[in-house]
């Protein structure tokens, strides 16, 4: 999460859900170069939310930490040119 203030999260494996630490975050789809515009999602008094272009559909897991996922590896990190 280097670089983000806000968590970016990120569905490379193509799951229908993951489950995340907060709820306040960015979904970017997939890893560069195959991502979508980097958008906010807010779930607000809501346990999930789907992401408007890719369906992923985010639940709030309050036992994550902002940098765990459930499958793991759905955080998304910007990788140095």
């Amino acid at each position: 999460m280097a670089g983000h203030s806000i968590p970016h999260f990120q569905n490379d494996g193509g799951v229908p859900s993951i489950q995340i630490g907060v709820k306040e975050f960015m979904c970017t789809g997939a890893s560069v170069p195959y991502d979508h515009p980097h958008i906010f999602i807010d779930m607000g008094d809501e346990v999930e939310k789907v992401c408007s272009y890719c369906s992923t559909l985010y639940k709030y897991n309050p036992t994550l930490k902002a940098e765990q996922t459930d499958p793991p590896g759905c955080v998304f990190n910007v990788k140095a040119a």
